[in-house]
């Protein structure tokens, strides 16, 4: 139940009804954001989310090598290759296991990259993230956003890293997606996510 009220709490704030922390506990604060949220999409002819149940995208590096391997398939909704068309396994509804415990209703895109890398000191290992695949996962998260209406926020549209400090789920140490090509090392991972959603903004205005 914890995590189902984070969900809400996050979607809540990805559509600018702050619910306060996203703790889990459904209290009045939660209960008043998740009314006007309710409210707001009505108003906007839509539920307050999309009858999938998808509300997030997660962003992620398989630490492997440019091309996909047999557990990627297993783990990810989508893989983005050194080059090439981005792979999918399954459809975005199906279940996968890319985030512990925050897997459901959100979709897990990992580029193919970062076979090797390491953190402290940093080394990007022997399959660095491409510009094309970051170009690549703006385009297709634009494109996820508008199918499931995603807002483009914080708590909707983020990498791995991101996902302890914004929904307050533990994770085991995650650093993807904390460096892009062109960084002299890894960075804050809201920064990072930052820039990720600024694209992915940009990506939005085209369509």
């Amino acid at each position: 139940m914890s995590y189902q009220i984070r969900a809400r709490q996050a979607r809540c704030a990805a559509l600018g009804f702050w619910p306060g922390p996203i703790d889990g506990i459904d209290g009045p604060r939660t209960r008043g954001a998740h009314a006007a949220a309710c409210a707001a999409q009505a108003a906007r002819g839509r539920p307050f989310a999309h009858p999938t149940g998808i509300t997030r995208i997660h962003w992620h590096w398989t630490a492997g090598n440019h091309q996909p391997n047999a557990t990627d398939l297993r783990a990810y909704h989508c893989l983005i290759p050194g080059e090439g068309a981005a792979r999918w396994p399954v459809e975005p509804t199906a279940g996968r296991s890319h985030t512990l415990h925050a897997n459901g209703g959100a979709i897990g895109i990992s580029l193919c990259a970062m076979a090797g890398a390491r953190e402290r000191p940093f080394d990007p290992g022997r399959a660095p993230i491409t510009p094309w695949q970051v170009c690549q996962l703006a385009r297709i998260t634009a494109r996820l956003c508008r199918d499931y209406d995603i807002p483009v926020s914080r708590w909707s549209t983020l990498s791995h890293a991101e996902i302890q400090p914004a929904l307050g789920i533990a994770q085991r140490q995650k650093w993807d997606i904390t460096w892009l090509p062109g960084m002299p090392g890894p960075a804050d991972p809201t920064a990072v996510g930052d820039r990720l959603r600024d694209l992915v903004s940009r990506e939005l205005q085209t369509f």
